[in-house]
């Protein structure tokens, strides 16, 4: 029975190899060449004639005050925008498990705004929170909720709400068509032995839909954390990072170092620390999820 295990692991690795040798070299070769380049200085002083220095880029971002603040505001960005867009698109997933009238209809136009390039939609919501004329002001004064436009791209925590409310929406589809799949997945007759058994819909949705659930969550809330740390295209359409740098994360930082400032060395340890913290925040996420799936299965 060994041998038997055995063979088919080693079948399985066979075919496995190729792809394991694409990801590595699509994945790993850049990280590493990252990282050979972050020991040198690279930039318009050096006359772009690399200058091997060690680990002084890496010395050079810790006293690196806007490298800090572009990690802070990342920081709040993915972790706002993650947890709204869980949460709306658990929401729209239990929707569109229901049986009604043009469901097929919603589902399809629930997709739309995951399908659209963020570039487009970034543009569209630049001119929505426009603050001459926007949709958003106008809404808002012919209900008589303000007297005068909101310049809210032009304001710190405004712009960050702007981008943030513009991201959700781009995004949430996609966490509910992945939720959407893992209820499906989930056999009705739980539900109906739950109900016998005299079990109320909350108690139902604690006890079967999340647990069960929970795979899904881990898998759309790693893959939504991954995207929304590395966002770029939609901040750099709407803000520019700013105003002020309020919106500015950490991959508009790397892009203005390597392409405005021609710094390539320390824009390579600014990729190369970035990679890392990514890696470790989603291991952590990972195990603090799973930790949450184990003692949800307990009630």
């Amino acid at each position: 029975m060994q041998t038997i295990r055995s063979r088919e692991q080693r079948t399985a690795l066979i075919f496995l190899l190729p792809a394991l040798i694409l990801l590595l070299l699509v994945f790993g070769y850049p990280i590493i060449r990252a990282f050979w380049l972050s020991l040198f200085t690279k930039n318009l002083g050096t006359e772009l004639q690399p200058i091997f220095v060690g680990f002084d880029n890496y010395i050079r971002m810790v006293g690196d005050g806007r490298f800090w603040n572009s990690l802070w505001t990342t920081t709040i960005f993915t972790t706002a925008s993650v947890i709204i867009e869980l949460l709306l698109g658990l929401g729209i997933a239990l929707v569109l498990n229901q049986q009604f009238v043009g469901r097929g209809v919603m589902r399809t136009v629930a997709i739309l705004p995951w399908a659209l390039p963020t570039a487009l939609i970034g543009l569209a919501w630049a001119w929505i929170f426009n603050d001459q004329f926007g949709v958003a002001n106008d809404i808002l004064l012919r209900l008589g909720f303000i007297d005068t436009g909101i310049n809210w791209l032009g304001e710190p925590t405004l712009a960050m709400v702007a981008v943030i409310f513009a991201d959700v929406w781009k995004t949430t589809p996609f966490i509910s068509i992945l939720l959407l799949a893992g209820l499906q997945s989930i056999s009705p007759d739980l539900y109906e032995a739950h109900s016998i058994d005299g079990a109320s819909s909350w108690q139902s949705f604690r006890q079967i839909t999340l647990p069960l659930l929970m795979p899904q969550i881990l898998i759309a809330m790693l893959f939504r954390f991954a995207q929304a740390f590395g966002i770029f295209d939609l901040i750099k359409v709407m803000t520019e990072g700013g105003p002020g740098g309020a919106t500015e994360v950490v991959s508009m930082y790397i892009y203005s170092t390597v392409m405005r400032y021609l710094d390539f060395g320390y824009g390579a340890a600014l990729v190369v620390v970035t990679f890392l913290l990514l890696i470790f925040a989603v291991v952590l996420a990972s195990l603090l999820l799973k930790n949450l799936r184990s003692r949800s299965s307990q009630f």
